[in-house]
């Protein structure tokens, strides 16, 4: 049985919660789930150094890392702990996207994870991006199309290793758990629950209409206070 046959949700759908940008997500979340409107998003910028690539949207593959204090491992079982590492990101349904919370608490980002390299390496394992606190460096080396959401962009990797991984992480205010749906762009990220997913696309959809009759007057030469009031009630009254 193929990946996309094990996945929970299917290829179609994935692909349609593509054509929306993250914001249009979370307009569509306030209406599927609005006891969600506080949490489930990153609330603080990230580094996004390729802002034209498209929205990315998969399955999360969790892990924290640390670079401040050297791994206690013996060598041979941190190579043993790097081999299980490519074995987590790289199985199970895809498509899949790294979440990587930096541990070091006030040195977040003191080391890079992320560069030429791993970039590379997470794209032929079938990840699509990252998002994570910590530090990204190489940009000009990165692996094309690899989506990066970092908290910093650093020159060394200093002690830099992964800690743990398959468990619950928090990245600037989201909490995402192994196998959680994700979608991402310039802007940030969103987990979106597996059980409302189908219900977001029309959801956006609802939202740009609503937004239509606001941004034809705004947009208009002839705009008024009056017309603007207009459209508001138009655009209240679509469903």
């Amino acid at each position: 049985m193929t990946e996309s046959a094990k996945a929970p949700l299917p290829a179609s759908l994935l692909e349609a919660l593509g054509r929306y940008d993250t914001p249009t997500i979370c307009n569509a979340m306030e209406i599927v789930a609005p006891e969600r409107r506080l949490i489930g998003y990153t609330t603080k910028p990230l580094v996004c150094p390729f802002p034209d690539l498209p929205p990315m949207v998969g399955y999360a593959r969790t892990v924290t890392i640390r670079s401040v204090l050297q791994s206690g491992l013996p060598a041979a079982e941190q190579a043993k702990r790097r081999i299980a590492y490519y074995e987590y990101v790289g199985t199970g349904f895809g498509p899949r996207i790294t979440v990587i919370q930096d541990i070091d608490g006030a040195d977040v980002g003191y080391g890079a994870f992320w560069g030429e390299v791993q970039s590379s390496v997470h794209k032929a394992l079938g990840c699509l991006g990252v998002i994570t606190d910590g530090s990204i460096r190489d940009i000009p080396q990165w692996a094309p199309g690899f989506q990066a959401l970092a908290g910093s962009i650093g020159p060394s990797h200093a002690w830099v290793h992964a800690e743990s991984f398959g468990g619950e992480v928090r990245v600037v205010g989201m909490t995402v758990r192994n196998d959680d749906l994700i979608h991402a762009d310039r802007h940030g990220a969103i987990v979106i629950p597996l059980d409302i997913a189908a219900k977001i696309p029309e959801a956006a959809e609802l939202c740009g209409r609503r937004e239509t009759p606001i941004l034809e007057i705004a947009r208009a030469k002839d705009f008024s206070l009056e017309k603007l009031k207009e459209a508001l009630k138009r655009s209240a009254e679509i469903h």
